[in-house]
């Protein structure tokens, strides 16, 4: 079985957690952290841009990342939503197991 984490950042705890509810609501994620206050500072559009957002730390299985995706994108206020896939290597076979059974 192939895990996951996810990490998205939004413009708001406000984004996040809607998107969050909607994921753990349709079992394409067993557990959205929320992380207020991070500081982001990248160039977009050719400017250079510093600003506050929210990220989210998504735990899930490999074969959900095509929905999840789609699913953040559908509800994501931004035009290009950071959408990044980390492999799971290892973990507490008791956390990984739960993760299996809260996702579909």
């Amino acid at each position: 079985m192939s895990f996951m984490v996810v990490l998205v950042t939004t413009k708001n705890e406000e984004a996040a957690v809607l998107i969050a509810h909607s994921l753990v609501d349709k079992k394409l994620a067993a557990c959205c952290n929320i992380v207020k206050n991070v500081r982001s500072i990248y160039r977009w559009q050719g400017k250079l841009a510093d600003d506050q957002e929210t990220l989210m730390v998504i735990k899930t299985r490999q074969p959900l990342f095509k929905a999840l995706s789609d699913e953040v994108k559908r509800l994501h206020s931004y035009d290009t939503p950071e959408i990044i896939a980390l492999p799971i290597v290892d973990g507490s076979p008791s956390y990984l197991d739960w993760i299996l059974k809260e996702t579909s």
